[in-house]
């Protein structure tokens, strides 16, 4: 007679709920993931609407930039003080409440302060989202199945937003690239509070490192205002100088005083997690790499080729398609060899396509030229993406999972800043080598503009090539084990007994 194996009704609802769970914090995610890309390609109406100056058009996107990349280690945090569900609630709220007030914009000023408040919600959403993502799905082959469609919209946003955009802007006008944020946060909050379970890390001294908060707030908003500014007036001004010099004092400042704290905000215990630090890593140069091809690629299209907003956004469906595609195969890969198998060959994959992108001609086609290494570029983000947010989670107790997913979203936005800023103050530089050393040409020919990007490109590619050796170096063969949680830390999930057997999760309980 066969066994026959029963579920039961309530495991197979649970199931479910936690799946439906990770669509809505998802669908939260990638309206942060493509705001920043779907804002570049309205730029152009924005700046003729509301009558702004070239320079203080730039600033639309860095009050956003600022807020989002300084508040999102305190985001992480207090997700784990406060509640993941309620933080992730509160900075969805303001999200959509200041997209709202984007798109209502009548002003200069009006338009670059509701952004500030966008890019702290978007500081206070993030963080919460992948930590109720990690607090939900076992470490494993389960919560690898999560973060392979995690890393699927995070490789694949910023590609879509510029096709959104375009499209947005060329059949309606540029506030409607911040209305279709509205229904959507209103959507997923009503339905937040029956699908997200409430988790937070149970402190029995509610003791907050304020000067940790303040000095690492501080230290990142000027290193990402520095590095944007580095790009628009130079980075040997005494301005931008003092800004960056400002940023690593606060930045080694908070270091010393995480060491020396009784509650840090960042343990660092946690850095000694080797795949967690070697992820992180990974991050910084990967983002870097990935956030200045974005942006290169859409200037060579619009400058060099002539495309359109909607055009340069449908010559990204290649990549896009490819790395959805290719999510669920990163992620078993991952599953079955490792992190430090997989996330170098993505970052290979990466600069091959960099490679191949430093090819590009004056003249390009799109078939013969763009599509190839778009499609190399779609492989190599679902394998560098995916192994990534799966590393930088691997290890971490129950308590950290807040910051943990502070850090890795904060380790991206650095990379971004950082990346496009190196990347454009290069192109520049060349592009006007080139100018002075071809009579006749100027810095806006198709050929000057050409000889900035591909130098550009290459050292990208050195770059993420340097990223796929540290990647293999750093990270651990085989995945850590996660860390006991230490009653003396007062790190205990709330609800939690401390002695739960491997199989049950210390995850989660309903508010």
């Amino acid at each position: 007679m066969s066994a026959e194996v029963v579920t039961h009704p309530a495991v197979g609802a649970e199931d479910r709920r936690r799946w439906l769970a990770l669509g809505v914090i998802v669908t939260a995610q990638f309206m942060v993931v493509l705001d920043i890309s779907i804002v570049n390609v309205a730029l152009p109406s924005i700046k003729t609407d509301l009558h702004f100056s070239q320079e203080s058009l730039q600033w639309v996107i860095t009050a956003y930039s600022i807020f989002f990349g300084g508040f999102l280690l305190l985001g992480g945090r207090l997700a784990d003080l406060f509640g993941r569900r309620r933080l992730f609630m509160a900075g969805l709220l303001l999200f959509t409440v200041s997209s709202l007030l984007d798109g209502l914009a009548w002003s200069e000023g009006s338009l670059i302060a509701f952004p500030c408040l966008q890019g702290l919600g978007a500081a206070m959403m993030s963080p919460a989202a992948l930590s109720i993502l990690t607090t939900t799905f076992e470490e494993g082959r389960e919560r690898n199945r999560a973060l392979g469609i995690w890393g699927a919209v995070a490789g694949s946003g910023g590609a879509v937003g510029v096709l959104l955009g375009g499209v947005l802007t060329s059949a309606f006008s540029w506030p409607w690239i911040f209305y279709v944020n509205v229904p959507v946060g209103a959507a997923v909050i009503a339905v937040s509070p029956w699908l997200l379970r409430e988790s937070r890390a149970d402190l029995p001294n509610r003791y907050f490192d304020f000067a940790g908060a303040a000095t690492i707030t501080a230290g990142l908003m000027l290193l990402v205002y520095g590095m944007t500014r580095a790009t628009q007036h130079g980075w040997g001004t005494p301005v931008t100088i003092g800004l960056l010099t400002a940023s690593a004092v606060l930045i080694a400042s908070f270091f010393l005083i995480e060491s020396r704290t009784k509650a840090p905000l960042l343990p660092l215990r946690i850095l000694r997690l080797r795949t967690l630090a070697g992820s992180n890593l990974s991050a910084l140069i990967a983002t870097g790499a990935v956030f200045s091809q974005f942006f290169l690629l859409t200037l060579y299209m619009q400058q060099v080729l002539h495309y359109s907003a909607l055009k340069t956004g449908v010559a990204y469906i290649g990549l896009t398609v490819t790395t959805i595609a290719l999510s669920a195969v990163a992620q078993g890969l991952v599953t079955k060899f490792g992190v430090r198998s997989i996330l170098p060959a993505g970052l290979a994959l990466s600069t091959v396509a960099l490679v191949l992108f430093a090819q590009l001609p004056v003249d390009g086609h799109y078939f013969r030229n763009l599509f190839p290494g778009f499609i190399v570029s779609g492989l190599g983000l679902a394998f560098v993406f995916i192994p990534m947010s799966i590393g930088a989670l691997t290890g971490v107790r129950a308590a950290d999972a807040g910051i943990a997913s502070g850090l890795i979203n904060t380790t991206q936005q650095i990379g971004g800043a950082i990346g496009v800023a190196a990347a454009t103050t290069i192109a520049t530089t060349f592009t006007t080598h080139y100018v002075h050393s071809h009579a006749g040409t100027t810095a806006f020919s198709g050929a000057a503009l050409t000889h900035g990007f591909q130098v550009a490109f290459y050292v990208l590619a050195a770059t993420a090539a340097v990223g796929a050796v540290l990647a293999a170096l750093v990270i651990e063969p085989q995945p850590a084990e996660v860390e006991p949680e230490e009653v003396g830390d007062g790190e205990l999930e709330a609800g939690s007994t401390g002695c739960t057997s491997p199989s049950t999760p210390l995850l989660v309980h309903p508010s």
